[in-house]
């Protein structure tokens, strides 16, 4: 098996992650395709918390290729980049160390892949049944078309173009080697890699079955800490081209100003403001029922009534704050929270 060439590379970076990549390793055990037929990299940027050995240990209940690189702390777009220079696959795969792929992830991607060739890809991310109820609602708030689904490629309905992006993406060697790998931008590498293949007139395919089950961040703080990144990611890739700023990225930013408003404007003057304030909690509200719906999950409704908000405001502050920072006041590449980003 060792010498046989395999079709399709997958990569994952990682940092401190070894919980994590242990059930994405297990995931891709679990595939329906032909185990053969694919290699799983796993680039790693400086770790200190065992990733190694426990990719050691899971290499004996594997059978195929789990290859284990590590360099310096550099990012992980440095981390996806060595992969690609170690992999051999023609169709390189990228998934993040806190997913899962769906046992048909690979299988799909390769049957689309074979039946109508394309130069790049991408697919949805959703949550499984058994991911704790703060993932499940933190997966709703970013996936769900009535938030931000539409913009992210959850769907074939979507409100913005399609970028693919790095926790479920896919692209040719022959791609990469003609537009290049990953930036070194902190945030947004991706969105800024699938423009640079949008420019080069690549046939980018979504591909709806291919899913993957996204774990996300384990706390509120933290899914805070994330979007305000993302916020602030949109502003640059903005300066990079302005096409990567759609209206539609304004969004967030535009909700959170009206909410800070309405909210003001309520506390100075209840009887003026109330109704927009009973507006807003009752759609709030819906909201939180369609994902208790959904889930199946009275304790992932509620929570939904507290990481959209997050969502939306963590999004918006982020780029607002960027916006200044880099329109107005003519700062350079700012990435927002960077000390104790995952704690």
């Amino acid at each position: 098996m060792a010498n046989t060439k395999p079709v399709i590379s997958i990569i994952t970076p990682s940092y401190n992650r070894k919980e994590e990549i242990e059930h994405l390793v297990r995931s891709l055990q679990a595939q329906t395709v032909e185990h053969h037929l694919f290699e799983h990299i796993i680039s790693d940027d400086g770790s200190t918390d065992g990733t190694r050995e426990r990719v050691e240990d899971l290499r004996r209940e594997v059978d195929f290729p789990l290859i284990f690189l590590t360099q310096e702390n550099q990012g992980p777009g440095a981390a996806r980049n060595h992969g690609i220079e170690r992999a051999r696959g023609d169709l390189l795969l990228f998934i993040d160390s806190d997913c899962e792929a769906h046992p048909e992830w690979v299988e799909t991607i390769y049957r689309e892949y074979t039946h109508r060739p394309f130069d790049a890809c991408g697919g949805p991310d959703g949550a499984k049944s058994d991911f704790s109820a703060l993932q499940q609602a933190i997966n709703y708030a970013m996936t769900s078309f009535f938030t931000t689904g539409g913009m992210r490629g959850h769907s074939a309905k979507m409100l913005a173009k399609f970028y693919p992006r790095s926790h479920n993406m896919g692209m040719t060697r022959t791609l990469v080697e003609q537009v290049g790998g990953f930036g070194d931008l902190r945030h947004g590498q991706d969105i800024e890699l699938s423009y640079r293949i949008r420019k080069a007139g690549a046939d980018i395919r979504f591909i709806p079955g291919a899913l993957v089950y996204h774990r996300r961040r384990t706390t509120l703080k933290r899914f805070f800490k994330q979007v305000f990144n993302w916020g602030v990611a949109r502003i640059n890739l903005g300066k990079i081209d302005s096409s990567l700023l759609e209206p539609i990225h304004f969004l967030p930013s535009l909700a959170t100003i009206v909410m800070a408003y309405v909210l003001v404007g309520w506390l100075i003057s209840p009887e003026r403001f109330g109704g927009w304030i009973t507006i807003g909690l009752l759609a709030l509200l819906a909201l939180g029922i369609h994902a208790a719906i959904q889930s199946r999950r009275l304790d992932v409704g509620l929570l939904t009534l507290v990481t959209i908000p997050i969502q939306i405001v963590g999004y918006g502050l982020g780029f607002i704050s960027a916006f200044v920072r880099r329109y107005v006041i003519g700062q350079g590449v700012w990435t927002g929270f960077t000390k104790r980003y995952y704690s």
